[in-house]
């Protein structure tokens, strides 16, 4: 495949065409420039009114609409469910307890993260290590 059978607008220098609207508009009566655009001259008789489209003769052709539905029975609901009760208070929460249970966690996770920064830095040196020597 050669290069000059490629199209490539962007690469090859030639940008697409320009997306401005007002560029690409073309009237449909094919006069040039503004003259579509122009208001009709103030002498020429006024256009009469739109036809109006005559009712179908045959009312069966026409489209009458969905059909009606029929009332649903009185008994269609589902049953209700009572009122369930309202819920049980929460017991007190202590909280000495819970500030020890707290500090202990902050203990084991600070501990945990020490002994893995000791054995990352452990392992880095022994690759720095045997890398310089």
């Amino acid at each position: 495949m050669s290069t000059a059978a490629r199209v490539c607008p962007r690469r090859c220098g030639r940008l697409p065409p320009s997306v401005v609207p007002s560029v690409n508009v073309s009237s449909p009566t094919g006069p040039p420039d503004d003259t579509y655009w122009q208001r009709p001259d103030p002498d020429s008789p006024t256009p009469g009114p739109a036809p109006t489209a005559k009712p179908a003769s045959d009312p069966g052709t026409s489209y009458q609409g969905p059909p009606r539905t029929s009332q649903p029975s009185p008994h269609w609901r589902p049953p209700t469910i009572a009122q369930p009760p309202p819920p049980r208070t929460m017991p007190p929460q202590d909280m000495d307890a819970l500030d020890e249970a707290e500090g202990s966690a902050r203990t084991v996770t600070y501990g945990v993260g020490l002994v893995a920064g000791a054995i990352a830095l452990i392992l880095m040196c022994l690759f720095c290590a045997r890398a310089i020597f």
